[in-house]
């Protein structure tokens, strides 16, 4: 069996990168979506369970002393966590994963997992930022200017090293096409496929 592809979605926060993460699981196929961990209150809509999984800071840190995760990082003042077990078994059953982390997260999953596919989500410009996360209104004054000084960092942290794609989310269609094109032309890669092509192909000959 070919093993799960596991695709990251990363990015400054307001960069878009959680609607272009539900858009493509709409879009595609064998596509699972991990639901990380949260010590955050739920935003207007969110469910448990579907968006994150919402527990308290207490629980947060026994699963981490489990080692349940596999990655966790404190991002604006919460907490979030990748399960390890869900990503395990999408990757030993086939099944591709997405997964909409922040970009800490993905610094820690490139090290242990470099064969994952790493894609970075940004607007076209600081000011489109700074202007998308005002409109989301979820968030203090105090708040917004710290992930704009985080998203900035971010970005000027960026290089080919630590990802793989670079989708500028401009229009979010196009973003959306963009990301779904990374995803089908992944799985059709010669050396994700080759022994499996090659063992259907001659599986009739005696």
């Amino acid at each position: 069996m070919i093993q799960g592809i596991s695709f990251i979605v990363s990015g400054p926060s307001g960069g878009g990168k959680t609607t272009l993460a539900k858009g493509v699981l709409d879009k595609l196929d064998n596509l699972r979506f991990s639901v990380s961990y949260t010590t955050r209150e739920p935003r207007d809509g969110e469910i448990d369970g579907r968006d994150y999984r919402f527990i308290s800071e207490a629980e947060f840190q026994k699963m981490v002393q489990e080692e349940r995760f596999i990655e966790h990082a404190l991002v604006h003042g919460n907490y979030y966590g990748t399960p390890l077990d869900e990503f395990e078994n999408a990757r030993t059953s086939g099944v591709d994963l997405l997964l909409d982390i922040d970009v800490q997260g993905a610094s820690q999953l490139r090290k242990g997992y470099p064969s994952a596919v790493f894609c970075f989500v940004l607007p076209p410009s600081f000011e489109i930022l700074k202007e998308r996360l005002i409109e989301r209104s979820s968030d203090r004054d105090n708040d917004i200017d710290k992930r704009l000084i985080r998203a900035k960092e971010e970005t000027e942290e960026l290089n080919s090293e630590n990802y793989d794609y670079i989708i500028v989310n401009d229009n979010i269609d196009q973003a959306l096409e963009r990301l779904s094109s990374i995803i089908v032309s992944t799985r059709c890669e010669s050396k994700r496929l080759v022994e499996k092509v090659k063992a259907d192909f001659f599986s009739g000959i005696k």
